[in-house]
């Protein structure tokens, strides 16, 4: 084997170079490619792998690094994992040794530094000019604050290997001549070596600094006067905001006055008692965030109101009666002895209506957490005192709590009004989180979890995890009301110190059978807040789109973030319903955590420009607002029980015939439900260390394969592809899990708990 290379240094401070990885006994030391970038230390069997294949990766933030003799040296982060390495040379060993103690210091001040430009953002963002250039100051701050970093631990570095190289001179000097005098002069020409290379590297280090504050220090001064100039501008700019913000308002409710309908005895309960029309109606004005079209709503002409029998016929076939009659769909849902209220007035199952109290452990919730800064949580094994006793397969199928609105959307003769319904259970999904900051259990490989409801409402589902890395999960439902839900969900999380971003990745489909409407969309992002100091508390912020795929009619939703300075409803939802030509039908409005209302759109227009932006808002002419779906109340008690719902509290409940891979039947989530987190915790590292066994086992008998295969492991109940008429691969439901339920054949399940 020829001499491997010197590592060489690549632009934006990459180390590379080739180094000896001890694999096992009996391959011993193995020649691997090393690059080290970002504070990350990677390897690659050959060069060439490095387009596609790590072979693995470690944080030196939280490594250590240790030498063990002449060439070898260690690098371990505390258990997880361990490479042993051996260089060519003692001298080599030292380059390594040093750009990993640089790579570490940096990455140990960019962990302690951890950016927090995710928690706000500028509601008005800056010129072209102003934007490039604080961008430009700050990255040449970032870079002289490194170098500056660079020097310290370079002098540090320095002050070791002199000590080194001094002690070594006073052992050359107290030894007598003789057979070990080559071998001490050799040991100071080799620290000798050492001393020269750190200088080296400080030199250069001391080099760059210079020249970029040479570069920049003019610049610097007019950056500083720049920024004190645009705060001035800025807090001008907001005190104008403020004064046309309260003008606009004012103008708006002086024009609902003049077209208000008379007064509404429910909507004046919440008004704020003054008694006007105009408070009546306030809940009917909301401005959309800036980043999609502004609208507003107003009453609409009372001319509307006032049609032949003829037109009104056109109207209440989708909305009703804006007097408050119910419509053609919702009496014959209440008439239908088939729809979901009859079913639950006859359960043929009484389930179950509490849990274990959740037990009262105190967590130090910093020390485990401070190690997983930036990575994802997926794939870091965390104790249960995080979770809450349901799987993520679980917590998927309670998408289907408020599944009485698809019920509704079967019956709509519109599609139009189907779309409002089917928007409405896409946000209903939502509102069991805003209490709930546990975290599921992340399934095992094979996991399923069924939800039969076919009694009590009409519906069975089957979820399966049908992937590991990512996870990723595949849920099918089909109800006899006429509708069928699927999709497949992959949850990327990343903890960003203050905060824990939750993405969903994905689609949702919903088709139905009467009408052969076929609807998809996606979900929001979820964020939890005050991860380490203060309450948790959840938010949902995003957009989406429920698009039906066969007319193209479609409603856009936007989730508001909170902020301190909005003055609008915490959880606010907007949407509007348009149709394929984009003329809006429908408005929809409320909370993703209490209740939505959609309104019937008769007229829009363009309004005048808003002061702020020279923006115009679209103003639409309505009737009033009825309501779509409201969240139903929580079980008595819900706070010593992880805040479950009614529907959440039987998920869990023991229930005979499941399948052997069912959640029901998991070990660790059963001790967990029933107190006992200690036992909880020794079997969760059971199972994973199970897992991860038998991965290894699939990935010995792919690599037997002719040709080997990547990854040969195929789901049980789902089969990937195309989604026919979408164009876009997922996992669907290919049959035989009921027929092998009715059967109690479940000869190929696999042996996962």
């Amino acid at each position: 084997m020829s001499e491997p290379k010197a590592p060489t240094a690549a632009p934006g401070d990459t180390y590379k170079g080739w180094l000896f990885k001890w694999t096992n006994y009996i391959k011993g030391y193995q020649r691997r490619w090393f690059v080290l970038s970002n504070g990350l230390l990677s390897y690659y069997r050959t060069q060439a792998e490095m387009g596609h294949t790590c072979r693995g990766t470690i944080n030196l933030a939280t490594a250590n690094i240790a030498v063990e003799d002449s060439c070898n040296f260690v690098i371990s982060n505390g258990g997880a994992q361990t490479y042993h390495l051996k260089a060519s040379s003692e001298v080599e060993r030292q380059r390594w040794i040093t750009a990993l103690e640089l790579a570490k210091a940096k990455a140990v001040r960019m962990q302690a530094e951890s950016d927090d430009s995710g928690d706000e953002c500028p509601t008005t963002p800056p010129a072209a000019g102003q934007g490039s250039r604080n961008s430009e100051v700050q990255s040449t701050l970032r870079t002289l604050g490194s170098k500056v970093e660079d020097l310290s631990t370079c002098n540090d570095l320095i002050a070791k290997h002199g000590s080194a190289l001094q002690r070594s001179l006073s052992e050359l000097e107290g030894i007598k001549l003789g057979g070990e005098t080559s071998d001490k002069i050799r040991q100071v020409t080799e620290r000798a070596t050492l001393f020269r290379i750190t200088s080296n590297a400080m030199i250069n280090a001391c080099r760059d600094f210079l020249a970029l504050a040479q570069a920049h220090s003019k610049r610097w001064q007019k950056a500083l006067q720049a920024e004190r100039e645009q705060r001035v501008r800025l807090e001008e700019t907001l005190e104008q905001l403020a004064k046309q913000h309260n003008h606009l308002e004012r103008a708006f409710r002086g024009a609902t006055v003049l077209a208000a309908p008379p007064s509404n005895p429910a909507t004046d309960s919440k008004g704020s008692g003054k008694g006007d029309a105009s408070d009546d109606e306030e809940n009917e004005f909301f401005d959309a965030c800036e980043e999609v079209q502004e609208f507003i709503t107003v009453p609409a002409d009372p001319k509307y109101h006032r049609r032949s029998g003829s037109n009104i016929s056109g109207i209440s076939s989708e909305m009703g009666m804006d007097d408050g009659t119910t419509s053609l769909d919702e009496q014959s849902l209440a008439s239908n002895p088939e729809s979901p209220q009859s079913h639950e007035l006859e359960p043929v199952r009484k389930r179950r209506t509490r849990i274990p109290d959740k037990p009262n452990y105190s967590l130090n919730l910093w020390s485990i957490m401070k190690n997983c800064i930036g990575k994802e949580l997926s794939k870091i094994p965390m104790p249960v005192n995080f979770n809450e006793p349901i799987s993520m397969l679980q917590r998927l199928s309670e998408d289907l709590e408020y599944s009485e609105l698809l019920d509704r959307a079967a019956k709509c003769q519109s599609s139009l009004e189907q779309l409002c319904y089917v928007a409405a259970f896409t946000i209903s999904s939502y509102s069991t989180t805003v209490h709930r900051t546990g975290k599921p259990f992340n399934p095992l490989l094979g996991e399923t979890f069924e939800l039969d409801r076919l009694q009590e409402s009409g519906y069975r589902s089957l979820c399966e995890q049908v992937s590991h890395h990512p996870p990723a999960a595949a849920h099918h439902a089909i109800s006899v009301r006429g509708w069928t839900l699927r999709q497949e969900i992959t949850v990327a999380s990343k903890f960003r110190g203050k905060y824990l971003s939750i993405m969903p990745l994905g689609s949702i489909h919903c088709i139905f059978e009467k009408s052969n409407n076929h609807y998809s969309w996606k979900k929001v992002t979820t964020t939890v807040h005050n991860i380490i100091v203060g309450k948790l508390w959840i938010d949902q912020s995003g957009e989406i789109d429920v698009i039906n795929h066969r007319t193209g009619d479609r409603c856009h939703l936007k989730f508001a973030p909170y902020s301190y300075f909005s003055r609008d409803v915490a959880r606010k939802v907007t949407g509007v319903v348009t149709d394929k030509d984009g003329k809006a039908h429908y408005v929809l409005s409320g909370t993703w955590d209490e209740k939505m209302e959609f309104s019937r759109v008769m007229q829009s227009s363009r309004g005048g420009e808003d002061g702020a932006e020279g923006r115009q808002k679209t103003v639409y002419q309505t009737l009033k607002a009825r309501e779509l779906w409201r969240k139903n109340p929580l079980p008595e008690g819900a706070e010593t029980m992880y805040y479950f719902s009614s529907l959440a509290l039987t998920l869990n409940e023991p229930e005979d015939g499941v399948a052997p891979t069912d959640s029901r039947r998991r070990p660790d989530q059963r001790l967990m439900e029933q107190g006992l987190w200690d036992e909880a915790n020794a079997e969760k590292q059971r199972l994973e260390e199970k897992q991860r066994s038998v991965r290894r086992e699939r990935e010995r008998e792919a690599a037997r394969l002719n040709p080997p295969n990547q990854d040969n492991y195929k789901a049980l109940w789902f089969e990937r592809q195309e989604d026919h008429g979408m164009g876009e691969p997922m996992h669907i439901y290919k049959g035989g899990y009921w027929e092998a339920k009715e059967q109690n054949n479940w000869d190929a399940c696999p042996d996962i708990f």
